[in-house]
């Protein structure tokens, strides 16, 4: 199983990045997908969650009307549109997936890609 994100980089106060996670060697349907962040020396934060088909989101405070998750099934792929991005924005980024079945539990971390919110 992979997670690979990407997307990353350095931009201004204001401006706008879109992160993108491409799974393989899962069935990625079947898995919720979160993105998550880690600035340095802070604990990793849940940013956004999607459930298995899109319908439902949720997020943090924190990015709750600038971030919007979103997914392609198709393409197994998940994104995080990132606008009106503040430095304390500035983070590692990660994905997650993750599933519940009969009890048991898996999930799947990417190596993250580095967000960097600067003038």
């Amino acid at each position: 199983v992979q997670l690979v994100e990407s997307g990353g980089g350095l931009v201004q106060p204001g401006g706008s990045l879109r992160l993108s996670c491409k799974a393989s060697g899962l069935t990625f349907s079947t898995y919720v997908m979160t993105w998550n962040r880690q600035a340095p020396g802070k604990e990793r934060e849940l940013v956004a969650s999607i459930t298995t088909g899109g319908r439902d989101t949720n997020y943090a405070d924190s990015v709750k009307g600038r971030f919007t998750i979103s997914r392609d099934n198709s393409k197994n792929t998940v994104y995080l549109q990132m606008n009106a991005l503040k430095p304390e924005d500035t983070a590692v980024y990660f994905c997650h997936a993750y599933r519940t079945s009969w009890g048991s539990w898996d999930d799947y971390w990417g190596q993250g890609t580095q967000v960097t919110i600067s003038s």
